[in-house]
């Protein structure tokens, strides 16, 4: 075999992580680091990098539990749960993906919001028909061909939010944001807002489905597995690390950055009109394809826990409608972002703990099992996201 044709094969197994990573790259992801860039400039960079290794590891553990076991970690939980119990689980994974789903279908109503002008209302709705589409691809045409659409709608994600850069480059001060440190209170709590929202629990129960139905139950392709992790963290967190450095570059100092729709304004000002419809864009792609990516999770869920199949619009629909519930009610949409964060953050807990204790367990996974260093890391990963969550839920109740 050539190297052209090794190269060829390996990108063939590609495709799993990429659909989880977009719910790194997800609207919520962009208020954050936007946020972090425009107030502390640099200072936060190295909390991308940490959360970016943490998440790699939660997601190469979900992958590997689906190729070792052939089952998703849904199934693998309802293998050891009650009837009572497997209910239960079912409703707090509905309830977080109802969360999820309000926090992209907001974003992408956003987007459409400032490139055309559309209400909220209308643009939520257009937002939940395109990942209706997007879901019919993977229903009718298979799991390769979704993967491809969200691929490709990934790398839209990524240009839209890099294109500014090349107008306001970083400066060398870049290098000095790897170093850990804090600025006062609140640049540690916007550093736990990053990293504690940085693992989603629909994408942990995902992956492992992702690869289970791509490969089956096949082991042997754990290399290839964590090359298809690596690589998709690698672009999820460089364009994390664009929006973050777009903001400090550009919009350092300034106090309007509070939320998506000022964010875009002031790159308007300062970069010009073609580099803010470009965020727009970015923003619009993320919305689409993190709705589609965090619907498509919802119905693994079910299946798993349940063994219960409901049409896909139905499917949806039951997500969506909560969603354009808030937005015809008129909530504003920052404070529906930050509340969704909050009910996402109980979920936390459900996905990782039993994530990382079947992945460690001999029975489970026979020979590969995590190495104890992996579980050590595994834990201390878990644990730090789960009390990270917990505290900004705890300061955001305390209106802190």
């Amino acid at each position: 075999m050539t190297v052209l044709e090794r190269v060829r094969s390996g990108a063939a197994l590609l495709g799993p992580a990429f659909v989880a990573a977009i719910a790194y790259v997800d609207p919520g992801n962009v208020a954050t680091n936007t946020a972090a860039g425009a107030r502390y400039g640099y200072l936060l960079v190295w909390v991308l990098v940490a959360a970016n290794v943490m998440a790699g590891l939660v997601q190469y553990l979900s992958a590997k539990l689906g190729l070792v076991t052939g089952k998703s970690l849904p199934e693998a939980v309802r293998d050891r749960l009650p009837r009572r119990g497997r209910l239960a689980y079912w409703a707090q994974a509905e309830v977080v993906a109802m969360a999820t789903d309000l926090a992209e279908v907001l974003g992408g109503a956003i987007a459409l919001n400032l490139l055309f002008g559309l209400p909220l209302l209308l643009g939520g709705v257009v937002t939940g028909a395109v990942s209706t589409v997007l879901l019919l691809v993977q229903d009718r045409r298979g799991q390769r061909p979704f993967e491809r659409v969200i691929t490709g709608l990934l790398l839209v994600v990524a240009i839209g939010f890099a294109a500014g850069l090349v107008v306001a480059p970083p400066s060398g001060a870049v290098v000095g944001g790897l170093v850990p440190r804090f600025a006062g209170p609140d640049s540690v709590l916007l550093a736990a807002g990053m990293l504690g929202a940085t693992v989603m629990p629909h994408a942990v129960y995902l992956h492992s489905a992702l690869t289970r139905d791509r490969h089956g139950r096949a082991p042997h392709l754990l290399r290839s597995t964590r090359v298809d992790v690596v690589v998709a963290m690698v672009l999820a967190g460089a364009v994390n690390l664009a929006m973050l450095l777009l903001a400090a570059s550009a919009l350092g100092g300034r106090s309007d950055v509070d939320t998506l729709e000022g964010v875009h304004a002031a790159i308007g000002q300062q970069l010009g009109g073609g580099v803010a419809v470009l965020f727009a864009i970015g923003l619009l792609a993320s919305g689409f394809a993190s709705t589609a990516v965090g619907c498509y999770s919802g119905a693994v869920v079910l299946d798993g826990l349940l063994r219960r199949r409901i049409p896909l619009t139905t499917r949806r629909l039951v997500t969506l409608v909560p969603a354009l519930v808030v937005l015809a009610l008129g909530v504003d949409p920052t404070l529906a972002l930050v509340l969704s964060q909050v009910v996402l953050s109980f979920g936390i807990p459900f996905a990782l703990v039993p994530l990382v204790w079947l992945t460690a367990r001999r029975s489970v996974l026979g020979a590969h099992a995590n190495h104890r260093a992996t579980t050590v890391a595994a834990v201390l990963v878990a644990a730090a996201v789960i009390a990270l969550n917990g505290a900004l839920v705890w300061l955001t109740v305390a209106g802190g």
